[in-house]
């Protein structure tokens, strides 16, 4: 699956009342995190007229004109159907209902997430790498730094004085920051579930390590929270215990979602004491998890961040990953909520503690020995198995090891092109970035890359995702003058740029404004009854063509990251997150194999040539005004 991402949102907080933007109301009876929650708009159910029209408009570059006309016929067939017209209704009147906040999120949450049977990680887990902190290279230092700077995040969320995020202006939903601590998906048939704790009754930590896990209490037996030098000496405590690994239980929560709810039946049934160490896990605030490897290049941080070794982890919560050489990511559990929270909280936290904004309280060496033997033992949770537990977690790693080695990652980072180059030119950065991508597949495959982009539609009451289409008539005029062999003005490559970027803009407008193609065909399908005939248009070529995402693309840009990214989507696809910097491009590639470094070698190539296009473009029209 992939992220709604967006820029950076502020971290302050305030309790103090604020004007409303126009348009909305402040709720006196909610906190102030929630304050704009009741006036936000519901998901609008689109026209069908102008759901059709652009999905005519993005699936004619992808067809043969033989294919394009059959398609149009399924179209024109289905607009002037009385099903459609019925099914439109349908749509608005559940839309309408009272109490309903939003008629996608719940066909949507279980479709993609909840229903969702494939294991989660590479298919649903998104992983950020933090950028290195030379100040703590000892890994427990970096883990007790990135807890104790986590915690005035959490008191703001917990409490509801966190400041809403907005968009220009405009407030976006804050529901899904419930999960974002103290909170755990659970393998369940024939759908997941997820379940919220109270964090001042659970109000730990557990820490993974070796294998083996461990609950470490965040407050000492008197209530005070712990400074980051206990942090720090419960974290060395972990670490220096030096024990061997374990049988790694954490290996269950990487599989297939329905074999792992019958593993953890039968951990149940192998002792009564496993019931009370899982629930201990999952109420934690976060899993933090201790590995003894040390990556240095940027691919092979990726991938520890991503899937490590498959069993020093707990895959249902979100985790934080710190390493033996100090370097740390964040690892996201997606079921209850998209990338833009997890992203805020990352940020805060290492922008806390780059900018010693964080109140850190007593550093370890300021710490006597005695205050460090008062703390109390981090406490190990053994789980009690029998042969048939042994078998499943043996089975599990088998089939870890197997999907993860038909895997590659790959991490381009391209350097003289960003957001400077991009306004210097006038161009949107992500449509340009969008761009590159389409000229990198039309030179590796000769034709446009079906592809996904994720646009976030928080600013509706539950919102979630819609599409942005990225392949447009537009963008592939362009991409072929690129590559045509006869010799082209710049200034008419440059033309073609243009439309192709105003295109794109266009469409990423729409999908934020709930008024994308995707899921209204999503949810006008979900409407059929039983008896019902399956519309032409779904039947057609161009609808299982158009939304097999050959590449599954978000971007999310922050200077306190050094890379993030997510599995591929679909078996033949390009799993292609990137960051826009102010002078870099950077993607991170994954695919089962299927030529990435070529992929790759493509991107650079594209993004040079695009850099070029634009520079001559420029030259040429200076030029011009000479004369």
């Amino acid at each position: 699956m992939t992220l709604a991402m967006s820029k950076a949102p502020t971290r302050k907080s305030s309790t103090a009342p604020q004007d409303p933007p126009p348009g909305y109301s402040i709720d006196s009876n909610a906190p102030p995190m929630l304050r704009y929650q009741s006036s936000l708009p519901r998901l609008p159910v689109p026209t069908l007229a102008s759901t059709c029209a652009k999905y005519l408009e993005t699936v004619q570059p992808l067809l043969s004109p033989a294919q394009f006309s059959k398609t149009q016929a399924s179209v024109s067939s289905f607009l002037s159907s009385p099903l459609a017209s019925e099914l439109q209704k349908r749509l608005e009147s559940r839309a309408a209902e009272p109490g309903m906040k939003n008629w996608l999120s719940d066909w949507w949450n279980d479709a993609a997430y909840m229903g969702y049977r494939d294991p989660v990680v590479v298919f649903v887990s998104y992983f950020f790498v933090h950028a290195d902190d030379r100040s703590r290279r000892d890994p427990a230092a970096r883990a007790a730094s990135l807890v104790k700077a986590m915690l005035p995040f959490r008191e703001m969320v917990e409490s509801g004085t966190l400041e809403p995020e907005k968009a220009r202006l405009t407030p976006l939903c804050m529901s899904s920051y419930k999960y974002l601590f103290h909170a755990s998906r659970y393998p369940a048939l024939p759908s997941d579930t997820a379940d919220k704790f109270d964090p001042k009754s659970h109000n730990h930590i557990v820490v993974v390590h070796q294998n083996r896990f461990y609950a470490v209490p965040l407050a000492s037996p008197s209530g005070a929270e712990l400074s980051v030098g206990e942090l720090e000496a419960q974290f060395a405590r972990i670490i220096r215990a030096g024990k061997d690994k374990t049988l790694p239980i954490g290996a269950l929560t990487s599989d297939n979602r329905d074999k792992w709810f019958h593993a953890r039946e039968a951990l149940l049934k192998a002792s009564p004491k496993n019931a009370e160490l899982l629930k201990t896990i999952e109420s934690a605030m976060i899993v933090v998890a201790l590995d003894d490897t040390a990556p240095v290049t940027r691919e092979d941080i990726s991938w520890s961040c991503w899937v490590g070794d498959g069993r020093n982890r707990w895959f249902d919560k979100h985790q934080l990953i710190v390493f033996k050489n100090g370097r740390s990511g964040f690892l996201g559990e997606h079921s209850c909520m998209d990338g833009t929270p997890t992203l805020r909280l990352n940020e805060f936290v290492l922008a806390s503690l780059a900018l010693n904004k964080v109140n850190l309280g007593t550093p370890l060496k300021e710490l006597n020995d005695s205050q460090i033997q008062a703390l109390p033992q981090p406490q190990e949770l053994t789980f009690e198995v029998n042969s048939q537990v042994k078998s499943l977690v043996k089975e599990a790693e088998s089939r870890f090891d197997e999907l993860v080695g038909a895997h590659d990652l790959h991490v381009l980072h391209y350097e003289g092109f960003g957001k400077n180059l991009c306004k210097t030119h006038k161009f949107s950065p992500d449509a340009t970035a969008q761009l590159i991508k389409q000229l990198a597949f039309h030179k590796m495959f000769g034709r446009p890359g079906v592809t996904y982009e994720s646009a976030q539609t928080r600013k509706f009451q539950l919102g979630r995702t819609e599409v942005i289409r990225s392949v447009s008539n537009e963008s592939g005029e362009w991409a072929r003058a690129m590559l045509s062999s006869e010799k082209q003005d710049p200034l008419h490559l440059r033309t073609l740029f243009s439309r192709a970027v105003q295109r794109h803009m266009q469409y990423s407008s729409w999908a934020a404004d709930g008024q994308g193609v995707d899921r209204h065909l999503f949810g006008l399908k979900k409407l059929l009854k039983e008896g019902e005939e399956l519309p032409e248009i779904y039947k057609d070529e161009a609808f299982a063509k158009s939304s097999h995402w050959e590449l599954s693309t978000s971007q999310l840009s922050s200077k306190y990251f050094d890379g993030w990214g997510y599995g591929e989507v679909v078996p033949d696809g390009y799993g292609l997150s990137y960051a826009i910097g102010d002078d870099y491009i950077r993607w991170t590639i994954t695919s089962l194999k299927l030529r990435t470094a070529e992929l790759k070698h493509h991107l650079a190539e594209a993004a040079t040539e695009v850099k070029q296009m634009l520079e001559a473009a420029a030259k040429a029209e200076k030029g011009k005004g000479k004369l």
